[in-house]
């Protein structure tokens, strides 16, 4: 079995930043259009058995309560995203995709915890997402596809990918973290320790633990440095581990194939007047109204590269 994770909120803000406003019935739509776009790609060419899209919640999530700085500097998002995402959750329940939110956790926990008990059974895991953090659940039965501009120009990462891209295993990625820290969600790691010292340090070592166990054996500079942000190390590998244990249950028969309602998400598209999008889920080529508007999109802006 082949089973699809979709990373619903980074797919749809990359979605929303890739695409020129576009407006239906007098809502901004280009978050769905982008969001929908891209699922039906990864159902024309991955041929999944089964697909299940995991979302975060606007309520804190256990990392915030470790660390109140956690993810603080992002900014408010945009409030003509914000009602897309509703949207998003609707089309979805009119085809029958199975959707996973938990209080309390991350997209990429639930996204973790699945891998993993889908894994058990047998399935081969792909996880759509352009969040790194995703990389350290690659295994041989999980790979990640992340899109590298716009949302259909991809690459797939498995562990062979990871290793040559960044040097280190993808279990390593928690320990690399740990080490330089991550701005996007606002926590420091080991300061004056950068990705090139790290990658030394845990094909080195393995893990921040090891690391501190032998701090005589590492250079004085950057001991020095280790032993100062103990702390702050620790902390980041515990804010940077996706939790796998979420308290969610995977069911095969409820994410299979077999219950995509296709003409339910039809009618939906047909909702928002996106013909190209029920032309593609039809099997048929897209309108060339779509094309034009394609042509029309400025040629300096690499993320546009979406439909």
């Amino acid at each position: 079995m082949k089973l699809i994770l979709i990373d619903g909120h980074a797919i749809l803000h990359r979605a929303f930043h890739a695409l020129p406003p576009l407006t239906k019935k007098g809502k901004m739509v280009n978050a769905i259009y982008g969001f929908f776009s891209m699922f039906l790609k990864i159902l024309e060419d991955q041929k999944p058995d089964g697909i299940i899209v995991c979302f975060d919640m606007p309520k804190p999530n256990f990392r915030q309560s470790l660390y109140a700085g956690y993810q603080a500097s992002r900014p408010k998002m945009s409030d003509d995203l914000a009602p897309q995402i509703e949207e998003v959750h609707d089309l979805l329940k009119k085809g029958k995709i199975e959707i996973f939110e938990l209080e309390g956790y991350e997209a990429d926990d639930l996204i973790g915890t699945l891998s993993v008990q889908a894994a058990k059974e047998g399935a081969d895991v792909v996880i759509v997402s352009g969040d790194r953090d995703l990389l350290q659940l690659v295994n041989g039965h999980v790979k990640e596809l992340m899109p590298i501009t716009g949302l259909t120009n991809t690459a797939f990462f498995g562990e062979k990918e990871v290793e040559e891209k960044y040097g280190i295993k993808p279990s390593q990625f928690v320990d690399y973290k740990a080490l330089i820290g991550d701005s996007s969600d606002n926590y420091p790691g080991v300061s004056g320790i950068g990705p090139k010292t790290a990658v030394q340090l845990v094909t080195t070592y393995g893990t921040i633990e090891n690391m501190y166990a032998n701090l005589d054996s590492i250079n004085p500079k950057i001991s020095q440095k280790l032993a100062n942000d103990a702390e702050q190390a620790m902390l980041a590998k515990k804010l940077a581990t996706i939790a796998c244990d979420a308290p969610i249950h995977f069911d095969i028969e409820k994410c299979s194939m077999d219950e995509f309602d296709r003409e339910g998400l039809k009618k939906g598209f047909e909702e928002y007047e996106m013909t190209s999008l029920v032309a593609r889920l039809e099997g048929k080529a897209a309108p060339e109204k779509v094309q034009k508007v394609k042509k029309a999109e400025p040629k300096e802006n690499p993320q546009l590269e979406l439909i």
